[in-house]
């Protein structure tokens, strides 16, 4: 689909002709995360678990561009909440997923 700048623009672009959803707000995050833009990947990937607070995979997307931005322990907040969504809708592979990358920023927080 070309690069990341390429996706992003187009996602935002998206965005503005007011095509917002969920969906797209994690799409666009997580092209952020892959491009870096940490500060946006955060944004939208927040924006997205607003819109549906049980997105077990935006929870975790989430939690993981936190710990790309230093930040374990926000990570770890996101991931407890992702936890908990994935734990009521049934997404058992979310929560082991989640487990694996909380461990991790667990781990981070401590050293």
């Amino acid at each position: 689909m070309g690069t990341d700048t390429d996706r992003i623009a187009s996602f935002k672009a998206m965005l503005q002709r007011g095509q917002d959803s969920e969906m797209l707000r994690y799409t666009l995050g997580s092209a952020c995360l892959d491009a870096g833009q940490l500060t946006e990947a955060i944004e939208h990937l927040t924006q997205a678990v607003t819109l549906k607070p049980d997105y077990t995979a935006a929870w975790k997307l989430l939690g993981r561009a936190h710990v790309a931005a230093g930040d374990p322990t926000a990570a770890i907040k996101a991931f407890d909440r992702g936890l908990v969504a994935g734990d009521a809708n049934g997404d058992k592979q979310g929560v082991k997923e989640i487990e694996v990358f909380r461990k991790r920023a667990l781990k981070a927080l401590s050293e």
